[in-house]
């Protein structure tokens, strides 16, 4: 009776994960039972942090802001989602960052685009009042390349997925299609940063050289003393009014 029984609770675990997989944009013939929104034991013991738990906002608010914002973002399916907005091209949440701020770290993220989804993960972020995010924070780009290359409305050279936002191209196409699910992680190591998408090096860069001090004075930035400049900060995530689903956020600090 006692292996009956088990064998009985862990079938209707694996299906409320199954279902929940399901719900965050996956169709059952590609479903694998996956524990989203937590950490392996072998994660822990390599000191990984969660930094989303799935069904609460705890550990994020608003960018120059003292809480999680009252609209434009929700959590639903074990995703961190935000919301199209009502044709507010900055969105009707704005963007959202970590409570507590890192140096030196690996950062694993995953995210579903909706058609025409535009985003973005920043990362050692300072916050500055009346100023967004992007004057100084280093951006990965999150978008669907596609509609932008075809509406022909994006600098495609470098503002697409896995791009380092207007400074550093990615050396490889590796975005999934629109309704699968994309692996993003980035390794910010004092001066030294690496993006990658779907398990490809799509971009590595030197902060603070020669040559990044001239990408940024040809680049948006060049106006904002403060970009790129931070060795501490937080991350944040870019409410760019499109809809768009983050999962399995977690980051492991890299000690120097």
């Amino acid at each position: 009776m006692r292996d009956t029984k088990e064998f009985l609770r862990r079938g209707a675990t694996y299906a409320s994960l199954a279902l929940m997989a399901v719900a965050c944009g996956e169709s059952d013939e590609e479903t694998v039972v996956q524990q989203h929104n937590a950490l392996t034991a072998a994660e822990q013991d390599a000191g990984w942090i969660l930094l989303f738990d799935g069904s609460t906002t705890n550990g994020w608010r608003s960018y120059n802001g003292d809480a999680f914002p009252s609209s434009g973002w929700e959590v639903a399916d074990g995703c961190l989602i935000v919301l199209a907005s009502d044709g507010s091209e900055e969105g009707g949440g704005g963007d959202i960052i970590t409570e507590a701020t890192f140096d030196n770290f690996e950062l694993s993220i995953e995210f579903l685009l909706s058609p025409v989804a535009n985003s973005g993960i920043l990362y050692r972020a300072v916050e500055s009042p009346g100023e967004p995010i992007w004057h100084n924070a280093p951006e990965y780009q999150v978008l669907d390349d596609s509609a932008y290359i075809a509406m022909e409305t994006m600098d495609m050279h470098t503002h697409l997925t896995g791009d380092n936002y207007d400074l550093h191209a990615s050396r490889v196409n590796a975005s999934n299609p629109i309704g699968e699910w994309n692996h993003a992680r980035i390794i910010v190591d004092g001066a030294h940063v690496e993006h990658w998408l779907n398990g490809q090096l799509t971009v590595e860069y030197e902060l603070w050289t020669p040559e990044w001090e001239e990408l940024v004075r040809e680049s948006k930035f060049a106006d904002y003393p403060g970009y790129g400049r931070a060795t501490s900060g937080h991350i944040g995530l870019q409410d760019h009014g499109h809809t768009l689903r983050y999962r399995n956020i977690k980051l492991r600090p890299i000690a120097r």
